[in-house]
């Protein structure tokens, strides 16, 4: 197991109950030895104006499951996991129901931490492949 301690699902879900993941509705629903699991509804709130999923909250969704999980493994006081660099490829639009995230550790390093995010629609085809780099950054 990679994280600091056995943070629970509810500790988990306290972070995301703030800011801009309490407004796309984004719940962590587990958390493995390497990977943590959330969703997001697919609602008005992250559609494009065509009524499809906009890149941008999948981009969010990926961003904010990784650097939580960066957050989850230091020491949070003499450290920040702050988002780096993030790619997305889009493979298929979301519509409607739940997307599920996937975010599992490739590289955990000192000063970086690499994720693979990848997100899927409740009929579980692949939606968006997201790699996310975060930077390890001394608290001032």
């Amino acid at each position: 197991m990679i994280w600091l301690k056995n943070y629970s699902l509810e500790e988990v879900n306290r972070i995301f109950d703030k800011y801009m993941t309490q407004l796309l509705e984004i719940k962590a629903t587990a958390i493995l030895d390497n990977t943590i699991i959330a969703t997001m509804p697919i609602t008005d709130k992250v559609k494009q104006p065509f009524g499809i999923l906009h890149g941008g909250a999948s981009v969010v969704l990926a961003e904010s499951i990784g650097s939580v999980a960066s957050n989850l493994i230091i020491d949070t006081t003499k450290y920040v996991g702050v988002g780096l660099e993030v790619n997305a490829n889009h493979i298929k639009s979301g519509i409607a129901g739940f997307v599920t995230a996937t975010c599992t550790a490739v590289h955990i390093g000192k000063s970086t931490h690499v994720w693979d995010i990848k997100i899927h629609n409740d009929q579980h085809a692949l939606l968006c492949i997201s790699r996310l780099t975060v930077a390890i950054v001394e608290k001032k």
